[in-house]
Parts: structure tokens; C-alpha cells; sequence
């Protein structure tokens, strides 16, 4: 064993669709995976008006292997008060698939310029990524998986659902850091499983300029449609203070609710505002794709609002530059605009666990189309 790896015992290497129940991205299985073209050599392509490019793959054994992040995915990605940028990692393995289970996991990366790639710098940790949160995997907690991060001041607050048996959420919490990402405190915010008919559990926010935090959230495993709520910034660790959106004597208002603000099924998800607009994306289970919308704000009327697709789902035998097998995620990168959107993006062969990463994609023009 490496010394840079940790001393206590490797998890044996059983599948992690057994482990966990296979939920990621299950389109497309049972194909061999074959090797994926180097992100320069996939040339962009124009769809909807948007110029759409794969920019680099973020993880994988060659590029984070060395923190012990082989075989990563999500990779949430919040701005630190220092500056640099923390990408934030589900179930995390390294060196082989299977091993050494962690999540979540992070590491940092002081790349500013996004159209010359990610690049991360240094894992939390040191030499080896640490988990972030401590707890062992077993049958109190199999797992938690982050949903997303907000930077408010000096502090860093990380929303995660916590799992007893892959997609059997018994509560969500948040955990913050003072000391950008390098270690965390449980605040004590519980949001239970089964609130708001299991909606409350997966999570994306973000501060708008008007003083407020908008929350969306679904039901894990992209099981439900989603709701909305919002929260004062200094009172974001009180699930007391989020005030819902729904409708009361025939219309919508603050107060209400929460009432579904979707009909389809909502997957991962990222909510920014940048510039006076807001964009959302998610990964859309039902036509196997990650969509995006762009908003005036998180309030106005999702069904009405119109969508537009940035990649498809497809085969690994089929595979270009707006087409990608197994995919999932779609979390904004700091640093985006609406013009120049990056986000990163997830792919997981779970056929063979051949493929178990995060990549960099690009979308120039969103903002002239919507």
C-alpha cells in the first residue's frame, strides 16, 4: 500500500449497483464501453443556437487518481471565500473501482479561465481525499450524497441526503465550513425523508439580489416532480424559516403550500443567478437528458416557461459531442455566464464501471435563445 493511503481497511470490491441499487443512470446498460475521444479532438456542434462543446474530463485515474478520486462523480462546484473553487464529489473510490469508499469527497482547483479546463489543484485531505463528513459506511448510514453548496460570507454550507439503503432517505442535512472546504460541522439542520411527500430531500439554492435564498427540491433518485422554497440567508441552517411556495385561494403565494412547481420528474439539479437572470438545469430522467431553462425568477411559472435541451442521453456506441452515454448531473460552474455556460456533467458505465467520472462541458448562446 502507498503511504499516501489511508491505513485502515479497503471495502471489498463488490459492484456498486449492487451496493446502492444501481439508481444513477441505468439507461443504456449492457454495452461495452469503449474509449472515450479526447474532449479536443471532438469538435462543437450547433444545436437550438447554442454552440455546445466538451472542454475535459475534470476526474479519472490519470487526472485526480493521485488523491485517491479514480472513480468519482457529481463533482457540485461552489466558490470559496478564498477564491478558489471546491468541486464536491458523491460515492468516491480510488485506486480501483470499489475501493476505499468515501463520499462526500472534494478537492480544490484555482482554474479561473474555464474555457482552458478545470484542472484540480489539491484534494481535502492532502495527499489522500478525506471523507467530509464522519461516519462509517454501514446499516445505520450507507451513504451520503451531496446536493449542492452555497458560499454566504466566510461560510461554506453543503446540503447532503443522508441514506439508510441507497434511495431510502431517512433525513437531509446541512454542514458548513469556516475555513474554505477544508473541514465541516454538522449545523444541526434536519430536513426528514419524508416531508412534503418526500420532496424536501434533494436540494439546489442559490442567493438571489433580492436578499433571499431560493430553494428547489425533489425527492431523491428522480422520483418526483419539485417544489420551492425560500430562506433568509442567516437563518438558512433553521428548517423552520423556509417559507414555501404554493397556492392559496386560487393563486400562488409565499406561505402556501409547497405545491409541485413541475409535473415531470426532476433529476440532480443547479440553480445560479447570474447577471440579472437566473439559469436551472437538471437532468431529466424521463427523455434521458439534462435540460436547462432560463428565468426571470425561480417564482415565475415553471410550466410555462420554455426549455431547452443541452445533451442527450444516448449508447457508447453512439457517442459525440452533444450525445452522451449515461449521463447525469449538471451543476453550473463559478466563473459561468449566461452566454458562456459551463457546466460539469457525470457519466457511469454501470455495466462494467469502466466509466465513473466527471467532464467539463460548455454552452455559448443560451442567452440569446431563451
Amino acid at each position: 500500500m502507498d503511504a499516501t493511503q489511508p491505513s485502515t481497511p479497503r471495502s471489498s470490491r463488490l459492484s456498486r449497483r449492487l451496493l446502492i441499487g444501481g439508481a444513477a443512470a441505468t439507461l443504456g446498460t449492457g454495452i461495452a464501453a469503449r474509449q472515450l475521444t479526447p474532449a479536443a479532438a471532438v469538435p462543437p456542434v450547433k444545436a437550438d443556437g447554442i454552440t455546445i462543446s466538451k472542454i475535459t474530463d475534470i476526474t479519472g485515474p490519470d487526472l485526480t487518481g493521485r488523491f485517491g478520486l479514480s472513480w468519482v462523480d457529481l463533482g457540485i462546484p461552489v466558490r470559496c471565500p478564498d477564491g478558489r473553487t471546491l468541486y464536491v464529489f458523491g460515492d468516491s473510490f480510488g485506486p480501483a473501482w470499489g475501493e476505499n469508499w468515501r463520499s462526500p469527497t472534494a478537492a480544490w482547483s484555482r482554474t479561473r479561465g474555464l474555457p482552458s479546463g478545470v484542472r484540480v489543484d489539491q484534494a481535502v485531505g492532502g495527499n489522500w481525499a478525506t471523507q467530509l463528513i464522519p461516519y462509517q459506511h454501514g446499516d445505520e448510514i450507507s451513504t451520503i450524497i451531496p446536493s449542492d453548496l452555497i458560499t454566504i460570507g466566510d461560510t461554506i454550507y453543503l446540503q447532503a441526503v443522508v441514506n439508510q439503503g441507497f434511495g431510502n432517505v431517512i433525513w437531509s442535512g446541512i454542514w458548513t465550513s469556516t475555513d474554505n472546504g477544508a473541514t465541516w460541522q454538522d449545523s444541526g439542520a434536519r430536513f426528514p425523508g419524508a416531508a412534503h411527500n418526500q420532496m424536501w430531500q434533494l436540494f439546489t439554492w442559490a442567493l438571489g439580489s433580492d436578499g433571499w435564498v431560493y430553494v428547489y427540491s425533489a425527492k431523491f433518485l428522480r422520483a418526483s416532480p419539485m417544489i420551492l422554497h425560500r430562506v433568509r440567508p442567516e437563518r438558512l441552517t433553521d428548517p423552520d424559516a423556509y417559507e414555501p411556495w404554493g397556492v392559496a385561494g386560487g393563486r400562488w403565494q409565499w406561505g402556501a403550500g409547497p405545491d409541485p412547481v413541475t409535473d415531470g420528474i426532476i433529476g440532480e439539479m443547479s440553480l445560479r443567478q447570474l447577471g440579472d437572470r437566473w439559469v436551472f438545469t437538471w437532468f431529466n430522467p424521463d427523455q434521458y437528458r439534462i435540460d436547462a431553462m432560463v428565468l426571470d425568477h425561480p417564482s415565475q411559472d415553471l410550466r410555462q416557461t420554455e426549455s431547452v435541451t443541452l445533451l442527450h442521453g444516448t449508447s457508447w456506441d453512439a457517442q459525440d459531442t452533444n450525445h452522451v452515454a449515461q449521463l447525469y448531473g449538471s451543476y453550473v460552474i463559478p466563473g459561468s455566464r449566461l452566454d458562456d455556460l459551463h457546466l460539469t456533467v457525470s457519466q457511469w458505465n454501470t455495466s462494467d464501471n469502466s466509466v465513473y467520472h466527471v467532464s467539463q462541458y460548455r454552452f455559448r448562446g443560451l442567452g440569446r435563445w431563451l
